[in-house]
């Protein structure tokens, strides 16, 4: 552990954003934003300290990795050679284990009034992956949109999948029930009762996940579906439209008249409605979060996807390679644009 960090990190400044990052999990633990209801409130979860966030199950506001989502089992196999990582959700791997990323004290190596980059350094055979892999998160501020850029390099072959687990409530408190979600997906992911796919990729016509239109949130997570009634809600990967950088969803928040526009350049996005809260972590206020209070858009590759690429070595266009090489750099860029609802 790194004594030497900061407490907190804040860049940013109103009357535009103003973010609080933690070095422990180089974690959001704070966004301060003025809604289009000209009220300054913080629209996301956040956990008191750096203890409290490695203490949590919750992921609450940290970069989760090596690999972020679920690999089936804790074992995939890369250039013939079979690897085992922690089981630590229902007998498969969940965000790099149970000492993740997101339990780790990240050094801050840039600071300055609007951006941040903090590192962490992850050495060979960390939680069984291998080779060593350096990576960055970079927060930047600018105007009325939050930047946040990983990347990572490795000294041998391995498999990267990082994202933020932010979690959002553009009402500052209460559930997302009223909230709006618009993404751009034509697909989304099957997934079994224990979340590991199915198979390959469905059409999400006529099901809850169909959110291609803005949508009430409240609706799809009580949708009678067997998909939600195992997951409590939704926690899926839809696979986006397009390619490149380019604006993938949209968040509504009604009441503070406040929208969220994400732009990513991943091929998915998971959306976790907070099914799992259970009261176990509390917030900054000491208040439990519970199942519904923020909503989690995590761009980034499909689940368990170092099990789905090809065996051959070729690649399936469906399933963009989770492998990292030595000279390679893994690139994950997202921005959250705020603005006012009219």
């Amino acid at each position: 552990m790194n004594h030497s960090a900061p407490d907190v990190v804040v860049i940013g400044h109103a009357p535009g954003p103003e973010l609080h990052v933690l070095p422990v999990g180089a974690t959001v633990q704070r966004l301060l934003v003025t809604g289009g209801d000209g009220v300054r409130r913080d629209v996301v979860l956040g956990l008191a300290d750096g203890e409290a966030v490695r203490a949590s199950t919750d992921y609450v506001g940290s970069i989760v990795g090596r690999y972020a989502n679920r690999i089936a089992h804790g074992r995939f196999t890369l250039d013939g050679i079979e690897h085992e990582v922690p089981a630590n959700d229902r007998g498969h791997h969940l965000h790099g284990g149970p000492e993740g990323f997101h339990t780790r004290t990240w050094d801050v190596v840039e600071k300055s009034a609007d951006e941040v980059t903090l590192e962490l350094v992850s050495p060979d055979g960390d939680a069984g992956y291998p080779g060593e892999l350096t990576v960055r998160a970079a927060y930047r501020v600018e105007g009325d949109v939050v930047r946040l850029d990983i990347t990572a390099t490795t000294t041998a072959p391995t498999i990267v999948n990082l994202t933020s687990h932010a979690y959002f409530n553009l009402h500052g408190s209460g559930t997302i029930d009223d909230h709006l979600l618009q993404v751009d997906a034509s697909r989304y992911t099957p997934v079994g009762a224990d979340s590991i796919p199915t198979g390959g990729h469905a059409a999400v016509d006529g099901t809850p996940f169909d959110l291609r239109r803005p949508t009430r949130l409240g609706d799809p997570v009580r949708a009678d579906h067997p998909e939600v009634r195992d997951a409590r809600g939704i926690d899926h990967n839809l696979v986006l439209d397009g390619s490149g950088w380019r604006p993938v969803a949209v968040l509504d928040g009604p009441v503070t008249r406040t929208r969220l526009e994400l732009w990513s350049d991943q091929p998915g996005l998971q959306v976790y409605t907070g099914n799992f809260l259970a009261g176990t972590s509390l917030d900054r206020a000491g208040r439990m979060l519970r199942q519904g209070d923020g909503l989690c858009l995590e761009p980034q590759l499909a689940p368990d996807t170092p099990n789905r690429e090809p065996a051959d070595g070729t690649t399936d266009p469906d399933w963009p390679s989770a492998v990292l090489r030595p000279g390679q750099t893994y690139r994950n860029r997202m921005a959250w644009l705020f603005s006012s609802l009219a």
